[in-house]
């Protein structure tokens, strides 16, 4: 399926109206660790047909940041239903991120 650019404008309708899990990266261009993860999540969402796999720019989307009290990236959560059942913070490697669905 691939990654979706999640912003304010979309959130509602691809992850809380979802009917698959997802995994939402939080991260910024100009974090080092974000870089680090951002391939390993990209292969996540081309392997994983059961799951939606979403990113949020913290720079662009500050309200999303803030919805999330995201204080420190990269910020990985995961929704189902609408409510968060997992979150890490900082650079994981695959099998720690799969770790989470």
């Amino acid at each position: 399926m691939g990654v979706i650019n999640i912003t304010k404008q979309n959130f509602r309708d691809e992850v809380l109206g979802s009917n698959k899990p997802v995994l939402l990266d939080f991260g910024a261009s100009w974090c080092g660790p974000c870089r680090m993860i951002s391939p390993i999540v990209d292969e996540i969402a081309a392997e994983r047909r059961d799951i939606k796999v979403g990113k949020v720019d913290v720079d662009e989307q500050p309200e999303l940041a803030d919805q999330f009290h995201v204080t420190s990236i990269p910020l990985l959560v995961v929704i189902k239903d609408g409510k968060i059942v997992n979150q890490t913070v900082g650079a994981r490697p695959k099998h720690q991120i799969l770790a989470l669905l």
